[in-house]
């Protein structure tokens, strides 16, 4: 009995010496989303039990991915092992800041994974994971034919490309109906040396097909749109193709309205140029007017009396 009493005695002090190592927490975000190329952010913050009024010192910080033996940020009683591609999510960390998350400055598809954060504080150590998932956007879907200039007679194919996405997505084909032409058609993909994905899709188009136009369209790995590219084959040989129109357009446009600018500023030149003569013929006509209406017969000063201005403007009348 006596034997049974210290046992429980001696497993009393033990689980109090544990519970006491308990008074923190590491909580931390169970998934995390980032761009390829861009920051990301796990996100990890140090909690304190309800019954601890003073904020622990942290004393020893260790960021490590799953399956990679070096750790990737660490930070030891005051001193922190230099790491240009991590860090501490708030520049101006110290031991008594709770948030302890970890930035990454260039996201890469390697990346991706499981990582755990460890703490050790003056009241009590503790340590949590959290998952980077990471995603690159495709490009805008490109269309060519082969041959290069096919028509509603000739047998073809239309090539559709994407690249630069991740994870791995999906070019779908649809017709004139929106009816999707996928299902019969392979798809290439391609990895790139960053883990990037390129697509690759052929269309095969026979002659006289009831339908023109095809568009093809790049989905991500959830299945979401992301762009798409149209493609319209002409009737007869040497007409424009809807890719030639929309080229030929973004060439003709600019050249319409500056040919406009250039008609309604000569425009504007002529109806100045032919105010201008108006005007010049107005002042040179109005001098001989007035020299008209001015002139004096000699009648006229005989009438008035003007006897000295007629002997001297009208010498023969006194004859």
């Amino acid at each position: 009995m006596a034997s049974t009493g210290i046992l429980l005695i001696f497993t009393v002090i033990f689980i109090s010496v544990g519970e006491g190592r308990t008074f923190i927490n590491v909580e931390c975000k169970t998934e995390n989303r980032a761009l390829y190329g861009q920051s990301s952010l796990l996100e990890c913050v140090v909690k304190t039990a309800q019954d601890v009024t003073d904020v622990p010192q942290i004393r020893v910080v260790t960021w490590k991915k799953k399956g990679v033996e070096k750790a990737l940020l660490v930070f030891n009683r005051g001193r922190m092992e230099d790491n240009s591609n991590y860090s501490f999510a708030e520049p101006s960390w110290n031991d008594k800041n709770m948030n302890v998350s970890l930035l990454i400055a260039n996201t890469t598809v390697e990346d991706e994974g499981v990582y755990d954060c460890m703490v050790m504080t003056n009241s009590g150590d503790n340590t949590n994971h959290t998952n980077l998932s990471v995603t690159a956007k495709y490009s805008k879907p490109t269309i060519k034919s082969i041959p290069e200039n096919i028509t509603r007679n000739t047998d073809g194919t239309l090539v559709c490309n994407a690249s630069g996405g991740y994870p791995q997505g999906q070019l779908r084909w649809f017709d004139d109906n929106n009816v999707e032409w996928t299902k019969s058609i392979d798809m290439e993909v391609t990895k790139t040396g960053h883990g990037l994905f390129n697509l690759s899709s052929s269309l095969k188009v026979m002659r006289e097909s009831p339908f023109s136009k095809f568009t093809c369209v790049v989905f991500n790995a959830s299945g979401g749109k992301e762009d798409e590219d149209r493609y319209e084959i002409p009737d007869e040989p040497g007409t424009t193709s809807e890719h030639g129109s929309d080229s030929a357009s973004r060439i003709v446009a600019p050249v319409v309205v500056i040919g406009s600018l250039i008609a309604g500023l000569l425009l504007v030149l002529v109806l100045f140029n032919r105010r201008r003569h108006q005007q010049n013929r107005r002042q040179s006509a109005t001098p001989l007017m007035g020299d008209h209406r001015e002139v004096r017969t000699c009648e006229s000063y005989a009438e008035g009396g003007d006897h000295q201005e007629m002997d001297t403007k009208c010498p023969d009348s006194l004859a």
